[in-house]
């Protein structure tokens, strides 16, 4: 049985971290074994690491290179690394630890040894600078220097290559860091995309802060989901929001078509409006384009549920146009809002209409009249308003519209509507 060092468990852990084991050949070992080998006047020298199992030479002189592994039971560094001084056989045939050793007594009949350990500064032993020879030597003292500091050598390259896989270690981690980081920003960019207009949502990542703004015309809209007491007696809390997020989610996509830009759901309510953040003339048709097609699409969805012998649901829409301020509210949960009497009277609107009706102020009603037929109701009154004019929006005219019922713009107001969009001012006026 070999001689194994006391240390044996925690020394092959910290030679694994060293990550030498196996690797390529390197010139800087070799050029140190080569000058071991002359200092010495040896003909071979090797640098060697040991594991469980072998002696395995990361850098051979005077050998054939492919001779760069031994079992360890046959090594003659096994006592070699269970110290730390240099260890010397001046005659192997004579010398009791080596006299009957397989090497010694048959090819290649080495007859000098000298191992200095390589060892760490935690003073683990890792393997050896070992110099060999077949006739015994005698060695000077300058020579046993030499070796020490040239396993010094062997050790300080292998720190510098343990500094360099660490911090290639590092760069790799900060890559991964830097490649999270940016997928987490993107998500993050996606995310205020989601909930805010871009162009708000690039005021904010760039200044960290959003202006509010004051905009002398925008068209708000109101959209509420009517449902009967059957629907809520016969609907589970979550069947009923799932109910509503599939209208809701057909409305989202009838204000991105129409370029109104969503602001928020309450309850049953939604709301959009058109003419921000990016200013047009455009966004009184568009506004009431858009409510055609919610009161179209709910009575569409109505007609497949009463199919289905399911109660069906209505909305009431308003719209109004006037002046507002916009902006970003929170700091944690951003929302982009905008604010003024406008609003309220637009939320009038929708609450002073009917189910299956598009009720309009008279304000919208001016700007839009020449493309959308309109049924006058008279001052109907709003709390807090007083009795406020009122229209409801009944659909295009024959002249701007591609269908009979007239819910459907034709190439006309199409073409209308693209001149309008491109140019900022007051659609109200």
């Amino acid at each position: 049985m070999f001689p194994v060092p006391e240390n044996e468990r925690e020394r092959l852990g910290v030679l694994r971290e060293y990550e030498i084991l196996d690797t390529g050949p390197d010139l800087a070992y070799d050029e140190i074994g080569e000058l071991a080998a002359q200092i010495c006047s040896c003909p071979i020298a090797a640098v060697t690491f040991m594991d469980e199992k072998r002696q395995w030479l990361k850098s051979v002189y005077g050998l054939p290179p492919e001779d760069n592994e031994i079992p360890r039971e046959v090594s003659l560094c096994c006592q070699a690394i269970c110290g730390t001084e240099l260890l010397i056989a001046d005659d192997l045939s004579s010398d009791t630890r080596f006299h009957d050793h397989p090497f010694v007594v048959g090819p290649p009949n080495f007859k000098f040894y000298c191992g200095a350990p390589l060892v760490t500064p935690e003073g683990y032993v890792l393997g050896t600078l070992v110099v060999l020879d077949y006739v015994p030597h005698e060695m000077s003292a300058e020579q046993k220097v030499a070796m020490r500091r040239l396993s010094n050598q062997v050790m300080t390259q292998l720190a510098l290559r343990r500094k360099v896989i660490e911090l290639d270690g590092a760069l790799r981690e900060l890559d991964r860091a830097r490649t999270e980081m940016t997928a987490e920003k993107n998500r993050s960019d996606m995310l205020l995309e989601n909930i805010l207009p871009k162009s708000i949502a690039a005021e904010l990542k760039s200044s960290g802060k959003v202006q509010p703004r004051y905009y002398r015309s925008a068209t708000i809209l109101f959209a509420d989901i009517r449902h009967s007491t059957a629907v809520v007696e016969n609907t589970e809390p979550a069947g009923l929001i799932a109910l509503l997020d599939q209208y809701f989610g057909v409305f989202d996509e009838i204000v991105s078509r129409h370029g109104l830009e969503k602001l928020k759901t309450m309850g049953d309510s939604y709301i959009a409006v058109g003419g921000l953040p990016q200013e047009n003339r455009s966004h009184v048709i568009d506004a009431a384009l858009a409510a055609l097609e919610m009161r179209r699409i709910v009575q569409r969805l109505n007609v497949q549920r009463e199919k289905m012998r399911l109660p069906g649901l209505g909305v009431r829409i308003g719209l109004h146009t006037g002046p507002v301020m916009a902006g970003v509210i929170g700091r944690h949960r951003f929302t982009y809002d905008i604010w003024g009497d406008a609003v309220n009277l637009a939320a009038g609107m929708e609450s002073s209409g009917e189910a299956g009706q598009i009720n309009v102020s008279e304000t919208t009603t001016g700007a839009a009249t020449r493309f959308f037929e309109f049924e006058s109701r008279g001052p109907v009154p709003i709390k807090g308003k007083g009795a406020v004019p009122m229209f409801f929006l009944k659909r295009l005219r024959a002249e701007f519209s591609r269908d009979p019922d007239g819910e459907m713009p034709g190439p006309s107001l199409l073409a209308e509507r693209a001149r309008l969009s491109g140019q900022a001012g007051d659609a109200g006026s």
